[in-house]
Order: C-alpha cells, then sequence, then structure tokens
C-alpha cells in the first residue's frame, strides 16, 4: 500500500517549538537516510495515524510531499506516543529507493478454524508473531498469512514452510518456530506442576525518562 502525506520545513527546535507545533496541529518529526542530509520536517499526526492503522501499518510506502515541491518516498521508521493523552508527539521516516531491498518487520497472521485440532483435544500456540524480512520497498507484504485449518496434533509451521512467493526473504532462522498445535496434558503432568510451584519474584517495572 502507498499513502501521501504532506510536510512542512521546519527550523526551530526544542521543547516550546515542539509544543507550539502540536497546538497548530502538526507534530515535528526527522527523515534520514537516502544519501542525503537529515531533514527536521513537521506533518499531521491526525493523517499518520490514518497510515500506522492502515492495513499495512509502519511499512506503507509513503509519499512525503514537502512545501517547495519536494517529494521523498519514506518508510516510518520509529513514533513517540504520548502514555497518557495516546497521542503522537514525534515521528522518524527514512527514505527509500524503489530499487533498492529493505529490511522490515512484518506481521504474522493465523486464518481459518483449527477444527481438526480441536477435534482432537489439541491447542494451536501461535509462538512468533513477526519476523524481519528484506525485499524491495514495492514488494512488502502487508502480513504474512498462514492456514491452520488442516492442522492437527503435532503439526508445526516453521519459517522454511511459508511461501514467500519469491518477492522477500526472512531474515531469521529457518527452523525458528511459528506456530504448532500441542497436545492435551495428562492427569500426570498437571499433577507433578501444581506439586512444584515455582517462586515468583516480583520486581518494579523501571521508568524511562522520555528524551
Amino acid at each position: 500500500m502507498e499513502a501521501v502525506l504532506e510536510a512542512v520545513r521546519r527550523d526551530t527546535f526544542g521543547r516550546r517549538p515542539a509544543g507550539r507545533l502540536r497546538r497548530e496541529g502538526r507534530i515535528p518529526a526527522v527523515v534520514y537516510g537516502g544519501g542525503s542530509e537529515p531533514q527536521s520536517v513537521a506533518v499531521s499526526p491526525k493523517d499518520l495515524l490514518r497510515i500506522l492503522r492502515s492495513e499495512s501499518g509502519a511499512n506503507t510506502i509513503i509519499t512525503m510531499r514537502v512545501e517547495g515541491g519536494e517529494e521523498a518516498r519514506v518508510l516510518v521508521k520509529d513514533y513517540q506516543i504520548d502514555p497518557v493523552k495516546h497521542e503522537l508527539l514525534h515521528a522518524d521516516f527514512f527514505r527509500v529507493a524503489m530499487d533498492r531491498k529493505v529490511k522490515v518487520t512484518v506481521p504474522i497472521v493465523l486464518t481459518g478454524d483449527a477444527k481438526t485440532a480441536r477435534t482432537q483435544g489439541g491447542t494451536v500456540d501461535f509462538v512468533t508473531r513477526e519476523i524481519e524480512v528484506e525485499c524491495l520497498p514495492g514488494d512488502i507484504p502487508e502480513h504474512i498469512t498462514i492456514d491452520i485449518s488442516e492442522m492437527g496434533l503435532h503439526d508445526v509451521v516453521r519459517v522454511k514452510d511459508l511461501d514467500t512467493g519469491g518477492k522477500w526473504t526472512p531474515l531469521v532462522e529457518s527452523d525458528l518456530l511459528i506456530v504448532h498445535v500441542v497436545a492435551p496434558r495428562t492427569a500426570e503432568e498437571s499433577g507433578a506442576e501444581g506439586a512444584a510451584e515455582p517462586e515468583v519474584i516480583k520486581k518494579g517495572k523501571a521508568e524511562k525518562d522520555e528524551k
């Protein structure tokens, strides 16, 4: 999927200018890569959120139109969201060339009704929910689909079983487990687990200061 995002140049920096931008309906952003110097811009958070919430999400090829007629093909590299208001605060983009491969993380989606597995008393265990792949920007898949309709007890799908269509290459181990059907526990296994309960050590969650 491709989308268009309007941007304006930005030449003021710091907390106050960023706050002023947000009140005007824009957020600060930076465009990197492509053999060019980083460029500071401002974009509409509403337009960017619409892209991020689309089917292809952060893997959407964006045509960024900067005031003055400049255009660049970009991908979202990173973004920051206010943990309280859940609003976009900042975004980073990187330039892409349509004839040069990129590395992206693609979600994995299970389809179909695991009727066979349920009939046999098994449980579908979805282990790996996304993988990193390499491909041309125009070949980035929105997601990788695995049909679990015919999966039964002890059936396994690994990275090497995925159909790439010759358009993308996994950048993870070929034997990496994605999904399998687990057999039901026996009474002996359940009893043994209950007899030896591990000690739970509670740890406080570290808070990171925003930079």
